[in-house]
């Protein structure tokens, strides 16, 4: 297959995902990588093609923004802005191969992050509630997060805000969709800068991102919640593995 076509098709599906449940990245960066775009420069050029739809969800939500719990949203956008900066300078900072050999890792966290987010996050807030200046801390290292790689850091957010907030996870999508575009923000803008993107195959996937978000939106109010659950976790399963074969497994 042409490596556009390809990257087309891999636009539409993350589009696609991150409207229905999140994970696109999954889908975004191994197409960048197999279209010949390394490994770094590949997470630079994922999270550039994919922050138009994030930045439209959080407009789209914006009537619902407000604090967390007793955690102020100013503190928490402050502390993932610097998070994001740091995040950012990091990726940057680190080798390809380097980059490599943790990316199947990051993929796992993530996984782990979609399958077990809310069922995690409930069973913590029947156990423990956390100080807003804890929170905050957390929200630093999540931006830190949110910068470098940023797969599912929006429910990993949403699951240490269940800590604090008793209020229904749903009322939560409003920040959350803030901050990880605020995370996001700062790295495009450093990714921009340092000229990490490699902007054909971006703006190819970029363009097919928007329209899988919107067809995925309109999927997403008919299809069940537990299929496309189940399909999002068995592809980002079987990405994963891929991934942890391709750095560990003899070739």
């Amino acid at each position: 297959m042409d490596a556009f076509a390809l990257l087309f098709l891999a636009g539409l599906a993350a589009g696609a995902m991150n409207a229905l449940a999140g994970g696109g990245s999954f889908v975004s960066l191994p197409a960048l990588i197999a279209a010949g775009v390394p490994s770094v420069q590949a997470n630079a050029s994922s999270t550039v093609a994919l922050y138009p739809g994030g930045l439209a969800s959080a407009w789209a939500y914006r009537d619902g923004l407000g604090p967390v719990g007793t955690a102020s949203l100013r503190a928490l956008l402050l502390a993932t802005l610097v998070g994001g900066i740091v995040g950012a300078w990091l990726l940057l900072r680190t080798p390809s191969r380097t980059f490599d050999a943790v990316l199947p890792w990051l993929l796992l966290l993530a996984f782990l992050s979609l399958w077990l987010g809310g069922r995690a996050g409930e069973w913590l807030r029947r156990r423990w509630r956390i100080a807003p200046w804890a929170v905050v801390a957390i929200q630093f290292a999540l931006g830190v997060y949110g910068g470098y790689f940023g797969g599912a850091v929006g429910i990993m957010m949403m699951a240490v805000w269940g800590l604090l907030d008793g209020r229904d996870l749903k009322s939560l999508n409003a920040p959350r969709t803030l901050m990880v575009s605020a995370a996001n923000t700062i790295a495009v803008l450093i990714f921009v800068a340092a000229r990490a993107v490699h902007w054909p195959e971006t703006l190819v996937m970029l363009g097919a991102a928007v329209i899988g978000g919107y067809g995925g939106a309109l999927l997403g109010r008919r299809a069940p919640a537990r299929v496309v659950r189940a399909g999002t976790l068995l592809l980002t399963a079987g990405i994963t593995a891929a991934f942890f074969a391709r750095t560990y497994l003899p070739a």
